[in-house]
């Protein structure tokens, strides 16, 4: 009889632990359904000793189960930590030459920090036009490619990067469309911009765009990785 239930022990615990191994590849839930199917087969076991055990061995394995138990939810923590951290990214935000001017910077910052994102680097600078080159090198086969690196090269431009969950997509919904007359009301464009060739300003429309635009703008060490108090009220803790 023990020998069956130490058997149906070890594949419960096998079970636990093949979730818990496989949790960056495998949704939330589907670990967490997987441990909990555990958790309810080492139970019965757990049951079983009780009924068929007697002294020290009962003991031992009892205390064995209850340290097995404690798994899951330790699985779970894990699993969510992970999950949270896989969905964090960064992305680029520059404040265009007419948006300083007009004095945008912190209602811009403001739009931001409102949403939840964490700024993690800042400067400003007056980029030359080589450098504007190398910003919109995708665009140089555009005709207005040379007018467009002239206007950014033309005055101070404050460049960020924010942090978030989603931060890149929504970043760009909070930015509005590239034409302001065709961004909805409550964006930045929508709200502050009036033509295209004066939208304030610029976000990166996709992860590697982000990567390639936060290298061009920013050295390593400008980067800034700090945890911010708002974070546990913006994503939870638990």
């Amino acid at each position: 009889m023990n020998s069956r239930i130490w058997r149906s022990a070890h594949c419960a615990a096998r079970s636990i632990l093949s979730a818990y191994s496989k949790h960056s590849s495998r949704a939330f839930s589907g670990g967490r359904a997987a441990g909990a199917a555990s958790v309810v087969s080492l139970r019965g076991v757990a049951s079983s000793l009780a009924l068929h055990g007697s002294g020290e061995s009962a003991n031992a394995s009892r205390t064995w189960i209850s340290g097995i138990l404690a798994l899951p939810a330790a699985a779970y923590m894990i699993q969510e930590k992970d999950a949270h951290a896989a969905e964090m990214e960064r992305t680029f935000i520059a404040i265009k030459p007419d948006g300083v001017q007009r004095g945008l910077v912190s209602e811009v910052i403001s739009r931001f920090e409102r949403k939840g994102f964490k700024l993690v680097a800042i400067k400003i600078m007056v980029p030359s036009k080589g450098f504007a080159q190398k910003h919109y090198h995708d665009l140089k086969d555009r005709p207005f490619f040379s007018g467009l690196c002239d206007f950014l090269s033309s005055g101070p431009v404050v460049a960020m990067v924010w942090e978030g969950e989603g931060v890149i997509r929504y970043g760009r919904k909070l930015i509005g469309a590239t034409d302001p007359q065709k961004s909805e009301p409550g964006t930045i464009r929508g709200d502050l911009a009036v033509v295209v060739g004066r939208n304030i300003i610029h976000g990166s429309d996709g992860p590697e765009t982000a990567k390639d635009e936060i290298g061009l703008w920013f050295k390593p060490d400008e980067l800034v990785r700090y945890t911010s108090n708002a974070e546990k009220w913006i994503y939870g803790d638990n």
